[in-house]
Formats: structure tokens, sequence, C-alpha cells
């Protein structure tokens, strides 16, 4: 017979006491009623009984039974915790007997997901050159149907246009004659600061549209000049971002290739490419060119574009360099300033 047959009346009396003591006593005595009680249960029960008539004087018997319900509780939670990983490990290896019923509804119900992140991150391009060269033809090419195409007529300042093909969005900047002389220096300056401002926060290629050597009963445009005329305007840094694209192709005869061109060049072509490190492009950018034609020369200069923006990034002008730090610097005033008034509040 356990000790809670005792005295009802003395026992509740002594709990009360036992429970009114300090925590410091309370405690103490939570310690020496378990050790006594647990220890009690491997004695004989001649030498028993006194230590269950101790408990049951003390009130710790009542103590006793609450940490046992306690216990139990516990005990139950781990049970069900336990009957929950048995139905997980079935769950995982059932599913993992049958996977290819994942992939078939993934496949069935997933394309949705496939087209979103087969998505391919955005191109920015801004097209140079001399006049004549074709750069406003060349915008509409990669334009394609689009209804931005860039209007018909002399380009008085820059302008973006914006496409999509392929998953990737394509912005083209077009600008006016910024390499020639038909614009003053200070129009020049505004309208390539312009053409970057378009292009935030930055292009990823410059595109310097020239006609290609022999394809046109007048002058030779010179891509070596044009090199340093775009370096006199974005600075030296933008060297590395300098692809040149030679048009009209279709008016080459034989050399319809630009190592062919390369091989008859009398040395100009040949210095422009050293002096940028890009490989030029032969596009044919008649505006009658059929569809698929266009196509292919989208996605010919998109690559190379692509190339450089996994190689560079995308350029970043130095006035714009200083710009952040100024803005750097004036938001860390305005924070200190802040941080003393608010000190002095």
């Amino acid at each position: 017979m356990e000790c809670q047959c005792e005295n009802y009346n003395s026992e509740n009396a002594a709990s009360a006491g036992w429970l009114g003591g300090n925590s410091v006593q309370m405690g103490a005595f939570t310690v020496v009623g378990y050790l006594l009680y647990r220890f009690s249960q491997t004695l004989p029960a001649l030498i028993r009984w006194p230590i269950r008539l101790f408990c049951s004087l003390t009130g710790l018997s009542a103590l006793w039974g609450w940490v046992s319900r306690l216990v139990g509780t516990l005990r139950g939670i781990q049970s069900l915790f336990k009957w929950l990983s048995r139905i997980w490990r079935f769950i995982v290896g059932f599913s993992s007997r049958f996977k290819w019923v994942a992939a078939v509804i993934r496949a069935i119900a997933g394309s949705d997901s496939t087209s979103s992140s087969s998505q391919k991150p955005g191109l920015r391009l801004i097209l140079l050159g001399p006049t004549g060269g074709g750069r406003t033809s060349l915008a509409n090419t990669l334009l394609g149907n689009s209804e931005t195409r860039t209007p018909i007529g002399p380009l008085m300042e820059s302008t973006k246009r914006r496409t999509a093909m392929d998953g990737r969005d394509l912005t083209v900047i077009d600008t006016p004659d910024l390499l020639g002389t038909s614009m003053g220096s200070d129009r020049r300056a505004s309208e390539a600061l312009r053409s970057l401002q378009l292009a935030s926060p930055g292009p990823h290629a410059f595109l310097l549209v020239i006609r290609a050597p022999d394809s046109s009963e007048g002058t030779d445009q010179d891509a070596t000049q044009a090199i340093q005329a775009v370096l006199e305007l974005f600075g030296e840094g933008a060297v590395e971002y300098i692809i040149p694209v030679l048009t009209h192709a279709d008016r080459l005869g034989r050399k319809n290739t630009v190592d062919e061109l390369l091989k008859v060049d009398a040395g100009r072509l040949r210095r422009a490419v050293s002096l940028c490190g890009q490989k030029p492009e032969l596009v044919d950018n008649r505006p009658e060119l059929p569809s698929e034609a266009q196509g292919v020369t989208w996605r010919q200069l998109v690559g190379h574009v692509t190339e450089v923006m996994e190689l560079r990034g995308h350029f970043v002008h130095e006035l714009q360099r200083r710009e952040d730090r100024i803005r750097e610097e004036l938001l860390a005033d305005m924070a200190s300033a802040l941080a003393r008034k608010l000190g002095h509040m």
C-alpha cells in the first residue's frame, strides 16, 4: 500500500506547511523526497514503510503524485513523436520508390514554372556610329517586329526602345550623330550622358556601327577613328565594351566574312580590332530582309553581347562613380547630422 493512504487531513496540512515555505526549502524537500521515494522502491517491504510514512507526514507524497503525472504526460508526448517519426519514415520510403510519379506530375503541370525560371537576364545596348553607317537600320533589326521601332528620319536625340525575344529583354539606345561634326561639343556631351542615363545602371556593350570596307562607292569609314571618338566621349574604360558592327554585308560580293575582310585589309580594321579586343560582327541590315534573316542577326549580336556581359558586367562611367561617391558622402553627413540632433533631444 502506497503512503498516500495515510490520514488525508494530516497530509494536506503537512503539504500546506511545506508549500508555504520559502523556495530554498521547497527545492531541498523536492530533491530529498524524490531521492527517498525512488530509493524506497529498491528496498524490502519491512524497510520501505518508514520512508513512505515520512513522505506522507511531510507532504512529499502529494508532490510526487504531481511529478508522476507530469512525467506521464511527457512520456505520452514522446510516444506521439515516435509514432509521427515512424509515419514520416514510411512516407519518405514510399515516395523514394515512386519518384517517377513526381517527375510525371512536374512534366505535366510545371510548364509555367519552367518558362519563368528560364527567363534570361536583360541586355542594354547603346548604338553609336557615323552618319550613313546604318545605325538606325540596325536598331530596327534588333527591335524586330516590335511596335517600338525607331522612327524613320534623322535622329535628333537619344531614344530608348525595348523588345523581347527568345526569353530575353533587350533595351536598345539609339543615338544621334555623336561621333560626327554635325553637333556641337556641348550637345554631344549632353547626349552622351543622356544615353548612359537611358541605359541605367549601365550598358552591357557599345555597338559601333560602321560600313564594311569596300561596301560603298563613298569613302570607307575608319573604325579606329570611330573608336577613338567613343573613348573621348565615354572614357578609356569603355574600350572593353565596344563591339564593331560592320554593315552592308550584301554589297561585299565574295568578301562576305570578317576573316576575308581582314585578309585584304590595309591595316585600319586590324588596328581597330587590336584596340578594342573584340572581333567585328558582319551583318546585313537591309530593311527588307526577311524576318528569319533578321532573327539570325539578332542572335548573332546578342550572343556576342552576352559574352561581354558574362565577362565584364555592365559599363559604369567615371562620372557615375563620382556621383555615387558624392551621394554616399552626402548620406553619411546627413546621418551624422540626424544622429547629433537626436542626441540633443
